[in-house]
Order: structure tokens, then C-alpha cells, then sequence
């Protein structure tokens, strides 16, 4: 993408040693509580144990209140439902009895002083379900360090991010200690990876305390694991069940296959006519985003993306902006019988869980309506078909021609020794569209600590080590040079 953004002057010499030297001097005991916080499988899906997300919160919890920065530390649940009225929320342990609460949240907080600005550090505790144990090299939940990778589920994805902002704070406590003007807010979600379901009424609640000039956004990807990046634009999502229904009950294949429809059969069609013959989608009112993008290969494609030996690539166009700019629709789930309890029968009912990527600057209701039009016009034999459990979230485009990201590039360089790229992720953040409608004047930078081999929500996700040491040392300095802005 195109550079937009000027450069800031350079941080202070003598202090950019110290910053670099106290965040080295600590990458130990940064790499011990991202091991511990690892070993709490956090997973905040309904059907998992809560009380495991307590734990990751009040762990989070201690070590924001162990920085030394913070005036006040709280562990806040908030209502998932956006029409509860105010005051709904748990504290500190208060029950609110008939109201459905999200997650457990922490909430940590140091006023601003002396006119200096104030930054908001988000990241989130919980983590995706670890899947079949099988595909997993290493236990899960029980860190292992291979190399330069330590391995486990969250270990990036975001416990990685956790800890880039608490060592981070760390180091800027011991540079200034108890003289620190900057305003901080330290926000670490607790859901998600579960739709963020709270957040809204989270951010309606917290109003007050979230106000910031600078949000700092810990959950994305870097070009490399030795160039960083910052994210510029991100993809919407809209999610839902499909469910087809041709019959009334299973009927036998031999006796009546050939002329009563089986649900399987348009469902295939169904699906199959979400893309053209080159893989595009061909959804018609679904939207692409024009920008310029850095040139990949489809051969560098392949290797990113594990193709297995004689697939090719899907879409047209440049590889990045099939990535980052145009839609996408993926079938992540579908509810058949498994080939070992296959039997002879026409299938009545097959359900599909459905996952449309919005390209940025289409609004995800304008999106899943499209989607729910052309499937509507497309479903083949009169077949029965229902969309249910749905779920949506608008894509972001970020303003870059602000200061924060000025003093953002000047950090990343003088954290990783390298120019940072400018980068869309075709992945979504809808909260962050949540952050920017609800603090309209804040500036948003969306950092992180993945790399293209993290394999986040995969198997064996982890996370490199020198990246987590790079991103701690530009988040230092970030927050050390809006510290000391005039």
C-alpha cells in the first residue's frame, strides 16, 4: 500500500538505550508469564469451562496491578445484550440475577496528567478451542519452546499480545516511574474469540474510563519475523447456519434416489454457486475495495498457505488484494452423517456453517443481505432453506495520515532495526468499527506479534520469540515518546 505517513522525529538517544536495555533485561520473566498465562486453557465458548476464563482474567488482573502504573484494576463483566439498562454489569464479583453477562474483562486505568495524552492498550485473554489433540505436536496448553517458537494455543493469538502491552508497561515504569504523565488504559477482552458479545455494552458502560486520543489495537499480524507492520485496513465478516430441507424423513437411496431430491443435492449446487469457475466470489452486491498492494507471487502464496502439491491458487487479480480487498466465502462446518456411519438413505435435512469476509468499505448488513438474496434466488428443486445464527461485523479502513502513526513508524523502526509496511489483513476485527463509532476522535493502530507461520487458530499455533522481543521494544518506545510529547 502506498505510504502516507511522514516520519517523527527520532526518540532521545540515551533514552532509546535504556528503553531497549530494561525490555532485553526482562524478556525472561515476559517469556515465564506468557508460559503461564498459556497454561490456562481459556476458552471462551459457551460449551467450555468458564471459570477457566476467570482465572486467565484475574491472572491478567495481577500482573496489570504488579506494573506499578495503574491508580485502579478491575475485573468487569459486562451484559451481552446491548438493550440491558445501565448498572447490569458485574464488578468485583456482583451478580446481577437474570441478566446474561459476557466474559470476564480487566479493566485498568491511570489518568492522564499535566495535559499529556492518553492511550488505550487492547488486547484479549481468551483463545480459540485447541481442535483434534491429534493435529497438535506438542500439548496445547503446556507451552513448549522449540527454537526460536514457543508453542501453544494463545501463545500468539493473544496472550502474546497481553504481554507485549504489560511487559511494555513494565519498562516504561521503570524509566519514570511515579513522574509518568501519560494517560493509560489497559483493556484485555475476555471474548473474543466467541463474537465479542459483551462489547457494546462494554464500551457504552466504560465510556468514561476508555477515553482515549490513542487506541492501540495488540491483535494483528507483522510481514515478517523480522519486518513489522501496521495494519491499514481489515475485512468485515458475516456468519450464519445454512440449513436445506427437501424431506420429511430419510427415505431409502435405492428406492426412491434419482427422482426425490436429497437436501445434500442442493445443497451442493447451492454452495457451488457462491463462486465462478475461477474461484471468485460471484455474489452479486458483494463489493471489492481498490487500493494499490506490495506485489506476492502465487508461488509465495502456496508456501504461506500450505497449498498441497498441484492446487492452485483461487480468484484473480493481484494475490494481496484477493487477501485483503475482495470478498471471500468459505464452508467451515457442515452437519452430515461421517462416511463411517454413512447409510443408504436420501439425507432430508443438511445444515453448513457459512463464512462470508467483507470486503473493507461495504457495511456487513448490506453484505449479508446480498448474500441472503442470492441464495434465496439460487436454491435449486423448491428446497426449503433457512439462514439462522447469524452473526456480523463491518470492516475497518484506518485514517494514517494522523500523528499517532507517525510516531507508531518511528517506533517500529527503532524496535525492529526496520521500516514497518503498511498491510491489510484479510481477517476481521469488528470491534474495531465499535472502537472507532464510539470514540470518533481517537486515533487506531492495529499492531500485533503474529508472523506469517504463527498459525493462529491452527494447530501447533506459536509464537516467534523475536518478534514478541521487537514488538515489546516499539510499544516501549511508542508510549515512552507520547509520554514526552510536547
Amino acid at each position: 500500500m502506498t505510504d502516507t505517513a511522514q516520519s517523527a522525529p527520532a526518540t532521545d538517544p540515551e533514552l532509546l538505550d535504556a528503553l531497549r536495555e530494561q525490555v532485553h533485561g526482562d524478556l525472561p520473566r515476559t517469556i515465564a508469564d506468557l508460559s503461564a498465562l498459556v497454561r490456562i486453557p481459556s476458552v471462551s465458548w459457551s460449551a467450555f469451562d468458564a471459570s477457566a476464563v476467570r482465572r486467565s482474567a484475574e491472572a491478567v488482573a495481577g500482573l496489570a496491578r504488579d506494573t506499578g502504573v495503574f491508580e485502579s484494576v478491575r475485573i468487569v463483566r459486562s451484559a451481552v445484550s446491548g438493550d440491558t439498562p445501565d448498572g447490569a454489569s458485574e464488578a468485583e464479583g456482583t451478580e446481577h440475577a437474570g441478566v446474561e453477562l459476557g466474559q470476564p474483562a480487566v479493566l485498568a486505568v491511570r489518568p492522564a496528567r499535566n495535559g499529556k495524552p492518553t492511550v488505550m492498550l487492547y488486547a484479549h485473554h481468551d483463545v480459540q478451542p485447541q481442535g483434534d489433540d491429534a493435529l497438535w505436536e506438542t500439548p496445547p496448553f503446556e507451552p513448549t519452546l522449540r527454537g526460536d517458537r514457543l508453542y501453544g494455543r494463545g501463545a500468539s493469538d493473544d496472550k502474546a499480545g497481553v504481554m507485549t502491552h504489560i511487559a511494555s508497561l513494565r519498562a516504561l515504569h521503570a524509566r519514570f516511574g511515579d513522574d509518568l504523565d501519560l494517560g493509560i488504559v489497559l483493556f484485555v477482552e475476555g471474548e473474543e474469540e466467541f463474537g465479542s458479545r459483551s462489547f457494546r455494552t462494554f464500551l457504552r458502560e466504560q465510556k468514561e474510563h476508555l477515553a482515549a486520543d490513542v487506541i492501540v489495537v495488540a491483535d494483528s499480524d507483522n510481514w515478517s519475523t523480522e519486518v513489522p507492520a501496521i495494519t491499514v485496513s481489515l475485512r468485515g465478516n458475516v456468519t450464519f447456519k445454512l440449513t436445506v430441507t427437501t424431506l420429511e424423513h430419510a427415505s431409502h437411496s435405492g428406492m426412491f434416489g434419482g427422482a426425490a431430491p436429497d437436501a445434500m443435492l442442493p445443497m451442493v449446487r447451492l454452495l457451488s454457486s457462491l463462486h465462478d469457475d475461477a474461484g471468485s466470489v460471484a455474489v452479486e452486491g458483494l463489493t471489492a475495495y481498490d487500493a494499490p498492494v506490495p506485489a506476492r507471487s502465487e508461488d509465495e502464496l502456496a508456501a504461506d498457505a500450505a497449498l498441497v502439491s498441484g492446487v492452485r491458487p483461487v480468484g484473480t487479480g493481484d494475490v494481496l488484494s484477493r487477501m485483503w480487498f475482495q470478498p471471500s466465502i468459505t464452508v467451515t462446518g457442515m452437519d452430515v452423517p461421517s462416511v463411517t456411519n454413512a447409510s443408504n438413505t436420501l439425507l432430508p435435512t443438511v445444515s453448513a456453517r457459512v463464512s462470508v469476509r467483507v470486503a473493507p468499505g461495504q457495511s456487513a448488513t448490506d453484505a449479508a443481505a446480498a448474500v441472503e438474496r442470492h441464495i434465496r434466488a439460487h436454491t435449486p428443486f423448491g428446497a426449503r432453506v433457512e439462514l439462522s445464527e447469524p452473526d456480523a461485523g463491518d470492516g475497518f479502513l484506518v485514517d494514517t495520515s494522523g500523528w499517532a502513526v507517525k510516531e507508531a513508524r518511528t517506533a517500529m523502526a527503532e524496535g525492529w532495526g526496520a521500516e514497518p509496511v503498511e498491510q491489510g489483513i484479510g481477517g476481521s476485527i469488528p470491534f474495531v468499527s465499535d472502537l472507532a463509532a464510539e470514540f470518533p476522535e481517537a486515533q487506531i493502530l492495529v499492531t500485533g506479534v503474529e508472523d506469517p507461520d504463527t498459525r493462529a487458530h491452527s494447530p501447533n499455533e506459536s509464537q516467534h520469540l523475536g518478534v514478541l522481543h521487537r514488538a515489546v521494544a516499539s510499544e516501549t518506545i511508542l508510549l515512552a515518546r507520547l509520554a514526552t510529547r510536547a
